[in-house]
């Protein structure tokens, strides 16, 4: 390109695009760790190296043989896992915990252990750090459990035991734990500090498994330009994340049901337990609700069904360890629906209703199985977890 005299400079767009690309091997991004060699790649170019060959990379070829691509390949290599403690979100500090999915009582058990090396959040250079953990999706109080907080420590140890109930294989297949650590601080609002998500379908049935990992920042909310942008192409994920959204909604918690069908020796009939509920759907607005559960079995011609637990003030996790017991016989029984229905108690107003069940017959998944073990095995007590749904098939939900 030649530039005639009083003549401004005209690049063309190619051309100030244009890169010198040489054919071969990729070679690795140079690092600063590049510039100042360790060991004896300092000394090792002879008696012309001077001070101007630390400041110059190591190039294939150069004096001291140590300059291979080879040889530079496994420096970078052994500089990136030896400068862990000098990463970002490893300088949050890393955490112990461990993982056990128990089948049989459909619990999931996290045993928070310890940490090391948080983030000084307080002015003394140290920290009162708590765990919680979160199940994910799902309603935040609803399955929110929460650790001890050990004060003026940035190496805390827990050991401590956090359990949900009523977590099926379902769950463990789909839902991800969301482990997090925060600064406990009275007088403000407590501070983050750092997180951790676990996909739940990487811990086995009745195998504890042990997790030391380093703590992270939350993911960044993308702006919308970029989200319209970055969304583009995957309308397949877009769908299976709002399946997924839609069924998380439908959901409103979870029930522990008891069946047993006494054999007619002295007072036959069917003994119906309500243990407990899990992760229920906040009705009321503190986040929170006061539950409790009604029974019916239908169809109830003279409406003396009806069976009542007592109120659970604000929670969403309630005990309830109740029974009651309907006098039918087998043959009656086969033809009746049982009918579970959870409420939220409201004072001088109608109450609320958050969720139900059906078990018969007529049922279907695990509701049905439930019910064809309760029949089958006349005089044993049959514990199920239940999913309960908003909308009751053929029912008129009755307050």
């Amino acid at each position: 390109m030649t530039v005639r005299k009083g003549k401004s400079l005209a690049i063309t767009i190619q051309e100030h695009m244009a890169i010198d690309v040489c054919p071969g091997p990729i070679r690795p991004i140079r690092q600063i760790s590049a510039y100042f060699p360790r060991g004896g790649a300092v000394g090792g170019g002879g008696g012309g190296g001077g001070s101007s060959s630390l400041l110059s990379p190591l190039l294939p070829g150069a004096a001291g043989g140590g300059g291979s691509l080879s040889a530079m390949s496994s420096m970078d290599t052994s500089i990136e896992i030896d400068s862990c403690d000098s990463d970002d979100n490893t300088s949050l500090g890393t955490l112990e915990f461990d993982l056990l999915y128990e089948r049989a009582t459909s619990s999931l058990r996290c045993t928070v252990l310890r940490a090391k090396g948080l983030k000084p959040m307080d002015f003394n250079g140290l920290a009162d750090p708590y765990v919680k953990l979160h199940l994910l999706p799902g309603a935040c109080k609803a399955n929110k459990l929460k650790t001890k907080t050990v004060r003026n420590t940035l190496n805390p140890v827990w050991n401590e035991t956090l359990t949900y109930c009523g977590i099926t294989e379902e769950d463990m297949y789909r839902k991800t734990l969301r482990v997090s650590v925060c600064d406990e601080d009275k007088l403000t609002h407590n501070e983050f500090i750092g997180e951790s998500r676990v996909a739940l379908r990487r811990v086995k049935p009745d195998q504890t498994k042990h997790f030391n990992i380093c703590l992270e920042h939350p993911p960044p909310l993308p702006s919308p330009t970029a989200m319209s942008t970055a969304l583009r192409g995957i309308s397949c994920y877009l769908r299976e994340w709002e399946t997924e959204q839609q069924r998380s909604l439908e959901e409103r918690g979870r029930l522990l049901l008891c069946l047993q069908f006494l054999p007619p020796r002295a007072r036959g009939g069917l003994c119906v337990g309500v243990k407990r509920c899990a992760h229920l759907a906040a009705m009321d607005v503190n986040g929170y609700s006061d539950p409790y559960v009604k029974t019916y079995l239908k169809p109830d011609v003279h409406k003396k069904s009806k069976h009542k637990t007592a109120v659970i003030k604000k929670t969403l996790n309630p005990e309830f360890n109740e029974e009651f017991f309907y006098e039918i016989t087998f043959s009656e029984l086969a033809t009746k629906t049982l009918e579970v229905t959870v409420w939220d108690y409201d004072l001088g107003k109608s109450n609320d209703f958050i969720g139900g069940v059906s078990l018969g017959c007529h049922s279907q998944g695990d509701t049905l199985q439930h019910w064809i073990d309760c029949l089958k095995n006349k005089g044993k007590k049959v514990e199920r977890w239940h999913t309960l749904t908003n909308e009751l098939p053929g029912s008129t939900l009755q307050e």
